[in-house]
């Protein structure tokens, strides 16, 4: 064997131990990849159009209304992925100052799709649209979360609580809870109009809660009132999901308050409450019996394509 020989055979062995060097160092990697970023647009409509202050709404409720939006603001806790075989991940949120809150197991997002223009002034001018975190690589078909503030986040003191729990307008005048949605529509024409009660107002709540927040003992709620959203089929990179006015008005005349708080306040016996928490899917009887627990049959929010 010449010289030239031996080297070409050497190289040769050489190029094949490092290709399968390099075959197995991939192959460690596989599976170990960083976190995958996930943003999960909101967006509130009627039916199929956009929704937004300033400009009429029109259809709403058994009357056909028309309305402008005067607040759209709800908080989304704990957001999972579902993979294929039903297991789901915990979303790691992205920090936004002013919008998350991360305390212990519990991960909160003050959704805010009311600017404070025109018509929506009891907001302000800043907005979130999305709910943004990570979670481990893989492939993931389905999504859930709940619309409302965690227990041990909910009653404590507005005052040096954490932002987002420490906005007066998203707060109970009771028990320290928060209001979990605060959606309210008001009449076009102000107090030229027609309407006999000017706003309608859903505001989102537990109620029947007992004990002192300001001393540390509330202890519990007789209804949650925690709407839990699941989307059996959810691609975060093409959907996003739909807040529908449209839907959580149906059954009532929005121009009217038959009894009650004005709109719908989640009181137990309040005969706008009916109505309203059907499109939550949430227990809510007539008699104020209602259990306050998720019925898994809401019709507020939907997945669509982006």
């Amino acid at each position: 064997m010449t010289q030239r020989t031996i080297r070409r055979s050497f190289l040769a062995l050489a190029t094949a131990g490092l290709t399968v060097v390099g075959a197995q160092a991939a192959s460690a990697h596989e599976g170990h990849e960083g976190p995958m970023t996930v943003t999960i647009p909101f967006t509130a409509v009627n039916g199929a159009a956009p929704v937004a202050c300033g400009t009429p709404v029109t259809g709403l409720g058994t009357t056909a209304a028309t309305a402008q939006i005067r607040d759209f603001r709800f908080y989304v806790s704990n957001v999972r992925l579902i993979r294929k075989n039903g297991t789901s991940v915990l979303l790691t949120l992205t920090p936004k100052r002013g919008y998350t809150v991360v305390r212990g197991g519990n991960r909160t997002t003050l959704i805010d799709l009311e600017n404070g223009t025109g018509s929506c002034d009891q907001g302000d001018k800043a907005v979130n649209t999305v709910v943004r975190g990570t979670v481990p690589h893989g492939e993931y078909v389905g999504m859930r979360f709940y619309m409302g503030v965690p227990f041990p986040l909910n009653h404590t003191d507005t005052v040096g609580a954490p932002a987002p729990l420490d906005i007066t307008a998203m707060t109970w005048s009771w028990q320290a809870g928060r209001k979990f949605a605060k959606i309210e529509v008001t009449d076009p024409a102000g107090a030229a109009g027609t309407w006999a009660s000017k706003t309608f107002n859903v505001h989102l709540g537990s109620t029947g809660c007992l004990g002192n927040p300001a001393t540390g003992a509330t202890t519990n709620c007789l209804a949650s009132n925690r709407m839990t959203v699941r989307f059996g089929k959810f691609d975060t990179a093409k959907q996003k999901v739909t807040v529908d006015l449209g839907a959580l008005l149906t059954g009532n005349d929005i121009t009217v308050n038959r009894a009650g708080a004005t709109g719908c306040m989640s009181g137990g016996t309040d005969p706008e409450c009916g109505p309203v928490f059907g499109a939550l899917g949430i227990d809510w009887k007539a008699d104020g019996t209602g259990t306050g627990a998720s019925t898994g049959t809401q019709t507020l929010f939907k997945a669509i394509a982006r």
